[in-house]
């Protein structure tokens, strides 16, 4: 019996983990398998290293550490899991700074305190977000504990970009209907490169 441990570029969430653990089960010679998101352990016997890594590659993921820019598909998931962070953090973001702007009108607040108001909401609701999307495979302990573990850098990179292009659109905390596009337009592509690092070299992501 031998134990191979693999490095799997491309995983993402727990679909991925399904569908890599059933690709190595149907390899002949493989009697056991312990599969995470970027780490694959195989006991095997017998079968042939070429077909164990063929059943990961054509899963759709990489085996090993290599590194390059120029894999389509995980800019694809990248660019995924980025639209949800967006989403996330634009709901706290814009929300925030929508209340100040409609609501609460007479705050005394400035634009620093409410873009740093603005950037701590879009945090929670992005970890919010995903908490929810998790629990559709997760018990909530466990999907809370992973939304917890998106990289922050990611994220606050993302408000940032946001909250940066929004003054120098409007010279303000403010939103306008020609300011909105290109603050999600800044929010994505900054830390898209990232996430897309992120995932290829380690096979974690932000969602």
């Amino acid at each position: 019996m031998e134990t191979t441990t693999y490095v799997v570029g491309g995983m993402s969430c727990g679909n991925c983990v399904a569908k890599l653990s059933g690709a190595l089960e149907s390899v002949s010679g493989v009697s056991s398998i312990e599969v995470e998101v970027g780490l694959a352990k195989v006991n095997h016997d017998g079968a042939e290293i070429s077909d164990i890594e063929g059943a990961i590659t054509a899963s759709g993921f990489t085996v090993g550490n290599d590194f390059d820019w120029r894999d389509g598909a995980v800019w694809k998931q990248s660019a995924h899991n980025t639209k949800w962070c967006l989403i996330g953090c634009s709901i706290g973001d814009l929300g925030t700074i929508a209340y100040f702007q409609f609501i609460w009108t007479d705050s005394g607040w400035s634009t620093m305190a409410i873009m740093i108001l603005a950037i701590i909401n879009g945090l929670l609701t992005s970890i919010a977000l995903e908490t929810f999307i998790l629990m559709r495979q997760l018990p909530f302990n466990e999907a809370f504990r992973t939304a917890m573990g998106m990289s922050l850098i990611s994220m606050i990179a993302m408000e940032a970009a946001m909250n940066v292009t929004d003054v120098l659109i409007t010279g303000g905390a403010m939103l306008t209907w020609y300011a909105v596009l290109p603050m999600w337009i800044a929010g994505f592509l900054t830390p898209w490169p990232y996430n897309y690092w992120r995932l290829k070299k380690y096979g974690l992501s932000c969602h």
